[in-house]
């Protein structure tokens, strides 16, 4: 048996396959897109069958790319979008109901309606780290149970599961064998107490959700169970699973308190190390699992950002300024940095530290001078701006990264990555290897089938590739910021 691992990557807007070696370089990738689907104004969903038949492809198609094969595997690890919500029959896996995304804001109503409860939300922000609010995974269940024909009865007599999406491949995967989460995706659902490290009884009774739909909770590092052998012809025991963003926590090997990464995908996430202890935070952050590994649980901060390389998406498919994400680059360039037009981008409202669900996206300050690169640039800005948001809200819970690495598709962008220095007034510093989401799942894999014996590991297949550091001064720093903060303000609705 070989020793590489594969790693899968299911995110947002696509899926992708990668083979690492077993010292954590690249040896493949395959990727494939899927779709986008916007019934309503505000509400996202994706087709669990387009998920699934882009993963396969993606596993089949990415021994394609290299001379490695099935017989080189040793394990197999799973990283996912967090809190996007599948519910599917358990005799048959066939889903009741799309996919509902992370981004979806169907359910704030009901969110409001709660928010009126201030013991409950008082006892979710204890129990499960987080606020109540749509993008999390309990209320887009409850909706599914209520909305549905049939759903709720079918669920009150044990014929339905529910997952993330980890939960929903590895129940695919393995045929049916296994319904398993690991710590960081129980985390995301709003029914998980991050304390006790177990379902919460009361938010269950709360969203009516039955017990019975819910996985069995597993460390990151642990034994999932066996991809099924008719998918590449050979069975591999998948042995490590996390949430996108935690992944990418392990990926960078953050794994001292006080380290930070910060993700740029369809969203941006920052996740600051805290250690063996929660921090519950005054400023509108998350408490999460940061990764659980031989039982214990290091926790983490999280600021989520909804819209990052998806603001590029827009600028692209929907305003089609440009053809290309990476034609941004050299147009940021071409615009003046203090052109005083912001873009906020809130199409589904705005994540940490405002939690503001109704809140809808805006171009501020134009003039007869602004062009395409001033738009551009100001999409680019908006992800750094957002990202200063959460470094502030961090440093008033007394929590400032002592260190920020980045990822995901926009940290390869250098403009971006200088502009993003000098916002946060701090060294921004980038892997060489930038698939840190997938490298992560792969390290947690690798742990358990023992080709890497510890932390210490890992932290050794890291390597830096570039350190931006500031060239703003403090006055122009914050003069920029200011704008953002009004522009903010402008398109607040709570």
């Amino acid at each position: 048996m070989g020793q590489h691992i594969l790693a899968i990557d299911q995110g947002t807007t696509s899926s992708r396959s990668i083979i690492f070696s077993p010292k954590g370089a690249i040896e493949a990738i395959s990727q494939t897109e899927f779709s986008q689907k916007y019934p309503h104004d505000g509400w996202v969903e994706h087709d669990p069958e387009e998920i699934w038949e882009s993963v396969v492809s993606t596993i089949k198609n990415v021994f394609d790319r290299c001379a490695l094969s099935a017989k080189d595997i040793a394990t197999i690890g799973i990283t996912n979008q967090r809190e996007t919500t599948l519910v599917w029959h358990k005799d048959t896996g066939k889903p009741v109901y799309p996919a509902i995304v992370w981004q979806d804001r169907r359910t704030s109503p009901l969110c409001r309606e709660l928010s009126e409860d201030a013991e409950l939300v008082s006892h979710i922000t204890e129990s499960t780290g987080l606020l109540l609010d749509p993008y999390f995974s309990a209320t887009k269940i409850a909706w599914i149970l209520d909305n549905v024909e049939g759903a709720r009865a079918q669920a009150e007599n044990g014929e339905l599961l529910f997952g993330t999406v980890d939960t929903f491949l590895i129940w695919r995967l393995t045929n049916g064998a296994s319904h398993k989460t690991d710590a960081t995706n129980a985390s995301r659902t709003m029914l998980f107490d991050i304390n006790k490290q177990c379902w919460d009884e009361k938010l269950l009774k709360t969203f009516n959700i039955p017990a019975s739909m819910l996985p069995e909770v597993m460390d990151c590092a642990a034994d999932f169970g066996v991809l099924d052998e008719s998918i590449i012809g050979r069975a591999i025991p998948i042995q490590g699973v996390a949430g996108d963003q935690q992944s990418a926590l392990v990926g960078q090997a953050c794994f001292e308190k006080g380290m930070a990464k910060s993700t740029y995908g369809t969203g941006c996430f920052m996740i600051l190390n805290t250690g063996d202890e929660p921090l519950q935070s005054k400023n509108r952050l998350l408490t999460t699992v940061g990764y659980r590994i031989d039982g214990k649980t290091t926790y983490a901060l999280e600021g989520s950002i909804f819209m990052a390389g998806a603001t590029v998406q827009w600028l692209r498919d929907g305003l089609k300024l440009i053809g290309d994400a990476a034609e941004t680059e050299a147009l940021a360039q071409r615009a003046r940095q203090d052109n005083g037009v912001f873009l906020v981008p809130a199409f589904t409202g705005l994540g940490a530290p405002y939690w503001d669900p109704d809140a809808r996206g805006a171009i501020l300050g134009l003039t007869r001078d602004t062009g395409i690169s001033e738009i551009v640039a100001a999409g680019l800005q908006s992800v750094c701006y957002q990202t200063k948001d959460l470094q502030k809200a961090m440093e008033s819970d007394g929590a400032r990264p002592t260190t920020i690495r980045v990822d995901g598709g926009m940290s390869r962008n250098d403009w971006v990555m200088g502009f993003l220095s000098d916002i946060l007034g701090a060294e921004v510093e980038r892997p060489e290897n930038t698939e840190t989401t997938a490298l992560g799942a792969a390290f947690l894999a690798g742990l358990q089938a023992g080709i890497f014996t510890s932390l210490d590991d890992l932290t050794q297949c890291w390597k830096s590739d570039s350190v931006f550091t500031p060239r703003l001064t403090k006055d122009e720093r914050n003069r920029a910021y200011d704008g953002w903060k009004e522009a903010v303000d402008r398109i607040r609705c709570s």
